[in-house]
């Protein structure tokens, strides 16, 4: 038993590698890569139409012809639409959305609109980008000829004996064979030696997709770095869409009150009024015998009411703020999970206590997440973990049930929009078959 441990994991290994040269993965990022080759040679016949014949006097015309032509391409918005194109081509075969920049702000007057582009950083970024396409579609380029050679080693068995069918005496020359090392070859000049070249072939294949998708993660990083909104703009974004849902639950909440207040405490109270009134009526006036029975009945439901709608109003406030965490988080925590249905192994570390805003927030992450825990997944045993450090507050908790969460339902989705009011972040791992863990980020101040 004990040799089969390492066996297992090499196995799943080999089945990935070998299945990776087929998946749509794979294409999409080869395809990305011949785009860019082509994208690279025609940024290189650019630079050898401005250099030829390489001469002091070249390079003289070259930059003046790139001083006219690269302030026109920033002032027109071609560098802008160049990096649009990058873009969708990027969302397209790699799956990566990519903002877009902030849009340009042209100035007034004659001369506003040349200023306005030669003061844009984001055209800027996008002719660096352009630019740099040329030394990344080298290795682009070096990803496509695994691809392409690899594919063709491996026919070699099949074909040989068509082509090489010479008769007996005659000797012909070697067929090179390309390796995955530049420079060098092999030669090949009978039919054994084709099984070599297949071999080749194989590595070469099996190496592709890791090759391409090592220069496609170089690439991706530049796209974002250079051809997205920058930090600033996608901080200021960031914060304006924050802002947005914090607007949003604010108001949502207030409607939540109002609607409970007038469904539930204010109907409880008006028939509660109602009873006292009609005992009053039963009491009698002067003179007027009095119903005493009746009274009381009516005396009786109206105290009932009372506490009904005291009941209610006390589960309003602590939906608005939970009188537990007065205490602390910890403590708070402690009183929830001792509520759950399903046993919870608490652990708390919270040394620097947060705002009450964060409390609030990482309260009620927690009450949805046990509750999503009891009814959805079939759990025996779940782990609240909170602990605090670096400024951050992690709430993670775990459970051994069945997976599967969906993070776009309803109430996980409810729970990243309250998190992310805050600068939050909530991270979900649920495979199908368990076990799920939520992660809550935090800030310890809010």
């Amino acid at each position: 038993m004990a040799a089969t441990g390492p066996v297992t994991p090499m196995i799943a290994l080999a089945r990935v590698a070998l299945r990776e040269p087929f998946t749509r993965r794979a294409r999409d990022e080869l395809l990305f890569c011949l785009v860019g080759v082509l994208v690279g040679l025609a940024v290189l016949a650019v630079v050898v139409a401005l250099l030829v014949p390489g001469t002091a006097r070249s390079v003289t015309r070259a930059g003046a012809i790139v001083a006219v032509l690269l302030p026109l391409a920033l002032a027109t918005g071609m560098a802008r639409r160049l990096g649009a194109a990058h873009r969708r081509l990027a969302e397209r075969l790699l799956g990566e959305r990519i903002p877009p920049p902030p849009p340009a702000r042209p100035r007034q007057g004659p001369l506003g609109w040349l200023g306005a582009g030669l003061r844009d950083g984001p055209s800027w970024r996008a002719v660096a980008y352009t630019l740099l396409k040329l030394p990344i579609a080298v290795i682009e380029l070096y990803a496509v000829f695994l691809w392409a050679d690899g594919l063709a080693n491996l026919t070699y068995p099949f074909w040989w004996g068509l082509f090489r069918n010479h008769p007996p005496g005659v000797r012909l020359s070697p067929v090179l064979v390309g390796t995955p090392f530049p420079g060098r070859v092999l030669h090949v000049g009978s039919y054994p030696g084709t099984f070599l070249a297949f071999v080749v072939g194989a590595a070469m294949v099996l190496a592709a997709p890791w090759v391409t998708r090592a220069v496609v993660s170089a690439d991706r990083r530049l796209l974002h770095g250079l051809l997205g909104p920058g930090r600033l703009a996608e901080r200021v974004r960031d914060l304006e869409q924050t802002r947005a849902l914090a607007v949003d639950d604010s108001a949502a909440l207030l409607r939540r009150v109002e609607r409970d207040l007038h469904d539930g405490a204010q109907i409880r109270l008006a028939t509660l009024a109602m009873h006292l009134g009609m005992a009053k009526e039963k009491l009698g006036d002067d003179g007027d015998p009095p119903d005493v029975t009746r009274a009381r009945e009516l005396v009786d439901a109206a105290h009932r009411g009372a506490k009904d709608a005291l009941a209610e109003l006390r589960d309003l406030a602590r939906g608005i703020h939970p009188p537990v965490l007065d205490n602390g988080l910890a403590d708070a925590l402690a009183t929830l999970t001792a509520r759950s249905a399903i046993p919870v192994e608490l652990a708390t570390d919270i040394p620097a206590r947060p705002t009450p805003a964060i409390e609030t927030i990482a309260y009620f992450c927690a009450a949805e997440l046990l509750a999503n825990a009891a009814k959805h997944s079939l759990a025996n045993r779940i782990g609240l973990q909170a602990t605090g450090r670096d400024g951050l507050l992690l709430l993670r908790v775990t459970d051994d049930g069945t997976g599967g969460a969906d993070p776009n339902g309803s109430g996980l989705s409810g729970l990243a929009q309250r998190v992310s009011t805050v600068d939050g972040r909530l991270e979900i791992a649920s495979p199908p078959g368990g076990p799920t863990r939520v992660t809550v980020e935090l800030p310890l101040r809010a």
